[in-house]
């Protein structure tokens, strides 16, 4: 076993439920078995960078489990292989000073990290290994689109709040006689939308991996209407896009290691049907990061405490470069390696994004039940 006096953790990327339930496991795990310390890093990859960190203990952990957020904070603009910062100009600029937080943890004495994680983090957790660290990844993200994992935790708390608003936006729809659009998050990887969809009963779900036609989407409103259906419930992941069509892009953030932020496919929907449908109402509402917060789900919360004592054990076991994950229903370490689809020197490895099969089990559930996929 190896010899560990003190670990590092991390949370970067995007919020999500878990992610305090995450951290309690590892610091738990590392104090009451391994008798070892450790110290968190505030506002993800930001924090080992700046050097701003503080000690977690018991005391300050133990009640966290059901928690949204991150008591650690979140920051999704700093990668620090390919560091965003303003030169004399106002002019973005980007260096790399990985070199920066490989000293701070060195300073700290701590002999090893747990990043916890979605792509972008994960991807800096594996060019930190390659820089001889000590780490391993904990999947984390509410689109369920990391390889080699089963499900991602913060997806089914997510699914939870996307299945309640379409259950409310139903009876709405109901009394107006109405087509009401849910737009929900995703990027362009339609899981949320598919399966918060399906559990919520809409009547359309569209997906990125399904590109739409707007008169097929008319069409089946129109066929509901003739059956007596006046109401339509139409789930739109924000990366959704019409055939011959783009995604539509809120924003550009020229700092973030994402720069583009979706956002709007709804109401564009809600323009293009009603035209379409002889006047009848069409309402778009998008819940955006309702997605992302509030109380953790039982089920994400003992996702969570299995990964985040996994990844202490890891590290104890003379493990690095890997991420934790149950994958084919089994407890397992993945290398990062083979995760990531695409790393910070740009080279393609086997893993890859985790999108929704369009000729899938799910979708073709789907299907026999009668949800129209605008194709």
């Amino acid at each position: 076993m190896l010899e560990i006096k003190k670990i590092g953790v991390l949370t970067g990327g995007g919020d999500c439920s878990g992610l305090n339930a995450v951290v309690r496991a590892v610091v738990l795990t590392a104090i009451n078995k391994y008798g070892c310390k450790v110290i968190g890093f505030k506002k993800g990859y930001a924090g080992l960078y700046s050097n701003d960190s503080m000690e977690l203990t018991v005391e300050n952990c133990k009640d966290i489990l059901d928690w949204g957020g991150t008591i650690l904070k979140n920051s999704n603009k700093d990668n620090l292989f390919n560091y965003a910062y303003r030169d004399e100009n106002g002019k973005i600029q980007h260096k790399d000073v990985s070199d920066v937080a490989v000293q701070n943890l060195k300073d700290h004495g701590i002999d090893a990290l747990v990043v916890i994680g979605g792509d972008g983090t994960l991807t800096s957790a594996r060019d930190f290994a390659r820089k001889g660290v000590k780490v391993i990844g904990v999947p984390k993200t509410i689109d369920n689109d990391v390889s080699f994992a089963d499900i991602t935790f913060g997806f089914t708390t997510a699914l939870g709040v996307i299945c309640e608003s379409v259950d409310r936006v139903r009876t709405t729809a109901f009394s107006h006689d109405r087509v009401q659009i849910l737009e929900v998050m995703g990027r362009n990887c339609g899981w949320l939308a598919l399966e918060g969809g399906l559990s919520g009963g809409a009547d359309v779900i569209l997906l990125p991996e399904i590109p739409f036609d707007v008169q097929k989407v008319a069409e089946v409103i129109k066929e509901r209407d003739a059956k007596g259906f006046k109401d339509t419930v139409i789930v739109v992941s924000e990366g959704a896009k019409p055939k011959d069509g783009d995604v539509v892009v809120k924003k550009i953030v020229e700092d973030s290691a994402d720069t583009i932020r979706l956002g709007g496919i709804g109401d564009q929907l809600a323009s293009m049907l009603e035209p379409l449908l002889g006047g009848k109402e069409v309402r778009a509402t998008n819940i955006g990061h309702t997605q992302r917060g509030g109380h953790t789900c039982q089920y994400d919360r003992s996702l969570c405490t299995k990964l985040g004592s996994m990844a202490v054990d890891a590290l104890f076991n003379g493990e690095s470069g890997k991420m934790v994950t149950i994958y084919n229903a089994k407890p397992q370490t993945v290398s990062l390696e083979d995760v990531l689809g695409r790393g910070a020197t740009g080279e393609t490895s086997k893993g890859g994004s985790n999108n929704v099969d369009p000729n899938g089990f799910v979708v073709q559930i789907a299907r026999n039940i009668g949800i129209s996929f605008g194709d």
